[in-house]
């Protein structure tokens, strides 16, 4: 099987600055392509969303759980098979995914789900009730 492709899908300049901060940490410099929304209808959007795919396998990391990102991805990836959506992008399932791009899309994509829940923790300030 081929890599999977990360494509990073978000609201303005969101999605080239988590691509950029992954590779920065990684050093890995071709899992990602990221596409922004700014100044796009939403065919538009998906007309880049497509071409970032490309014919690879992919999943498509969006930024919002709803919205004309995640509309958009989601619609893209009903008519492409092997291709994945994950919300709620964060740094952690960006790295994850980075390392593990030869896993099949299906495991691949609960396995990143798993990495952003366990890297969101919330700490109190001392003097909370």
């Amino acid at each position: 099987m081929s890599e999977v492709r990360g494509v990073v899908v978000a609201h303005g300049d969101l999605a080239h600055c988590l691509v950029e901060a992954t590779r920065s940490i990684s050093g890995v410099e071709d899992a990602f392509r990221p596409v922004s929304n700014a100044g796009c209808s939403p065919a538009m959007l998906a007309s880049r969303i497509a071409e970032a795919i490309g014919d690879h396998s992919a999943i498509l990391f969006v930024d919002l759980a709803s919205g004309s990102c995640a509309h958009t991805a989601r619609l893209v990836s009903r008519e492409r098979p092997g291709v994945g959506v994950v919300t709620g992008v964060n740094l952690p399932m960006l790295l994850d995914f980075a390392f593990h791009r030869d896993m099949e899309v299906a495991e691949l994509a609960e396995r990143l789900a798993d990495k952003a829940r366990a890297g969101i923790s919330a700490h109190p300030p001392d003097d909370a009730p």
